[in-house]
């Protein structure tokens, strides 16, 4: 019953978007409509708040994604087997993505979150350091869009996490963050694939 509230309280606490809150609060501003894309995430925050906003944004966004895990590894430790573990490492990053508050709709696209969720294993930084360096690594080679940076970011994670990560639940634990992400980033990708392509098609007629 204690882990399944701890899965509870990690998609509780993911739903809250701080960078909703705090861009509101502090700029008077709608972040949905201060952004492109309406995200109410971290980019969003920098982009139309400030560094204020952004930095609180960032910082709770992540801590949303510690808490539960680093919560659960000191009440339950780190065991084989554990696929509870599994839930409670994704809970939160579901729960920014998909928010009960917003009726499921509206959610961010969950980059930072589901680095604060595998930061939770701290000092453990293997999880969290993989989806870093290929974030730093396709963001060096210029990729863009952002979408689809972050698509292969966290595609790479999944292959590059069946090698580095030995312990089953926190392989599919990342598998199942990534699988999550990259569905948030993938109409992005379509509607930006669908731009260039009308482009092209209109320029032919030209």
């Amino acid at each position: 019953m204690q882990k399944a509230g701890m899965i509870i309280l990690g998609y509780f606490l993911g739903s809250i978007l701080f960078g909703e809150i705090f861009l509101k609060s502090i700029k008077k501003k709608d972040i949905r409509e201060a952004g492109k894309d309406g995200n109410p995430g971290t980019f969003n925050a920098f982009a139309a708040g400030g560094m204020v906003c952004g930095i609180l944004t960032l910082l709770c966004d992540m801590g949303k994604g510690i808490l539960p895990v680093a919560l659960y590894l000191k009440c339950n430790g780190r065991q084989t087997g554990d696929w509870m573990l599994t839930l409670v490492m994704a809970a939160p990053v579901l729960g920014h993505a998909f928010p009960v508050y917003k009726g499921f709709k509206g959610g961010g696209k969950a980059i930072a979150v589901s680095f604060g969720s595998l930061l939770g294993f701290f000092p453990d930084l293997v999880p969290a350091l993989i989806p870093a360096a290929f974030y730093l690594i396709f963001s060096a080679f210029r990729i863009q869009p952002h979408g689809k940076r972050s698509i292969l970011a966290y595609a790479c994670t999944m292959i590059l996490s069946l090698v580095l990560v030995k312990d089953l639940v926190v392989r599919f634990g990342m598998m199942l963050i990534s699988v999550i992400v990259i569905s948030k980033h993938l109409p992005e990708l379509w509607e930006n694939f669908t731009e260039v392509f009308c482009k092209t098609k209109s320029d032919r007629k030209n």
